[in-house]
């Protein structure tokens, strides 16, 4: 175990953990019940800055991303909207006298997706609603209740009397779905460790490895007219299905190549996504224009830069193909996640830490776990050598209708969290004591 304490201190906190779990929940369903999407974020971001003053004594800090200063930085992601009145949230717990530990960050992004259509729902999405051991809810398993489970550990050991061995800094950020801006922020601004974690939910599991992602907007010109003479016109829509195809075919391409050795038991693990497409404005008007937004997946090692440029040729050369828009070239352009993938070595201190703490509260060995989507790990480990990895609890629906996390799991990370910092921050002399 760590420094300067023992298997009561544990216990003690853990025992804080249980009494403290109906303020727990009620912190999670008042987070869960505000609409925090894309530009959205500014009250629960106030929300949490009085959460880490008032309730666990932090001193607070929000900051609004400047996108001057972040922009010359790598991990950059180019956005289109604005950062005002949009901040991010820091408090931090400074370590009272020499650093006998190891520093700590523990960051989760308060941004959430749509929550449309509500319609297929069977809860309210902004409801935060418990049914039996599972509460439903945008945003509540990704990634609110992990966000819940790291303050409520830290609260446990503050109310506990333990002082740690070294800082403790909380981060609740912005932009982890589309851009990872908020955590590149956080970094800017010299809020560093030697080493972080993120309860993103992938269900009591570290993380080992993750893809990179990018995303692009693809603008198809066609020759619009009043449906009456729609033979003589070119459907911009209809246009748009050759790069959806060609999309398709991309996609093919790159799951068969080579697989990157962390993903040699990914059945698929490079997606693109056609998420948005926009055009027209009358049924009986041949449109004009058709805009596809999509998402594209990539191996780690791979520069972000080399995937957009390797991207728009391929398209560009499916394009060719069809005589309208071999003349009529589709514009290709670039917004959002420019993100590299990472792959981590789990025999770091930072993961055989977290192996001991989730062993502590669960009495089993954790396993390892590799995604197909991005996390802000990448910004942690690749551009500031800070060893970071997720662990967060269990849940379902994320992104989709009746998200939800189970309660259980999530008191399980809080005690895993708690174990954690005790271990890895250190105790002083004297604090754990009975």
């Amino acid at each position: 175990m760590g420094t300067n304490w023992n298997k009561h201190t544990l216990k003690k906190v853990f025992t804080h953990i249980d009494e403290s779990w109906e303020g727990e929940v009620s912190f999670l369903q008042k987070m869960g019940q505000f609409p925090s999407t894309l530009g959205n974020e500014a009250p629960i971001q106030e929300f949490m800055a009085q959460f880490f003053k008032n309730e666990l004594g932090l001193v607070t800090e929000s900051i609004v991303p400047d996108v001057e200063k972040i922009s010359k930085l790598p991990g950059y992601s180019p956005p289109e909207w604005t950062y005002e009145n949009r901040p991010v949230v820091i408090g931090t717990w400074k370590s009272d006298g020499p650093k006998e530990g190891k520093s700590l960050i523990l960051q989760g992004h308060v941004d959430v997706v749509s929550a449309e259509p509500a319609s297929l729902w069977n809860y309210d999405p902004w409801g935060a609603t418990i049914v039996g051991d599972k509460m439903y809810g945008r945003g509540i398993q990704d990634m609110k209740s992990g966000i819940a489970a790291f303050c409520y550990a830290l609260k446990a050991i503050k109310e506990c009397g333990i002082e740690l061995g070294a800082d403790v800094i909380l981060e609740s950020v912005i932009e982890e779905e589309c851009t990872g801006n908020g955590a590149l922020t956080t970094l800017a601004e010299g809020y560093i460790a030697d080493g972080a974690l993120i309860p993103e939910p992938f269900g009591l599991v570290g993380l080992k490895a993750q893809v990179g992602v990018i995303w692009l907007r693809i603008k198809v010109t066609g020759s619009g007219a009043h449906v009456e003479r729609a033979d003589r016109a070119v459907n911009a829509i209809e246009k748009a299905y050759v790069l959806i195809e060609a999309l398709q075919t991309y996609r093919k391409h790159i799951n068969s190549q080579p697989k990157h050795p962390d993903f040699s038991n990914v059945n698929h693990p490079l997606n693109v996504n056609i998420g948005m497409i926009h055009s027209g404005d009358w049924p009986s008007n041949v449109p004009s224009e058709c805009t596809i937004e999509a998402r594209v997946g990539f191996y780690p090692g791979e520069d972000p830069q080399k995937i957009k440029d390797e991207v728009k040729a391929f398209l560009l050369e499916e394009a060719r193909k069809d005589e309208w828009l071999r003349n009529m070239e589709p514009q290709i352009t670039f917004y959002g996640f420019h993100a590299a993938g990472v792959s981590l070595d789990t025999n770091q201190a930072l993961f055989k830490t977290l192996e001991m703490a989730h062993e502590r509260t669960t009495g089993e060995k954790m396993d390892y776990t590799v995604i197909t989507a991005t996390t802000d790990i990448r910004l942690y480990n690749l551009y500031y050598d800070i060893p970071t990895t997720c662990y967060g609890p269990v849940g379902d629906n994320m992104h989709g209708a009746d998200e939800w996390v189970d309660l259980n799991s999530v008191k399980e990370v809080t005690k895993t969290y708690a174990a954690f910092i005790l271990d890895w921050c250190g105790v002083r002399a004297g604090s754990s004591q009975p």
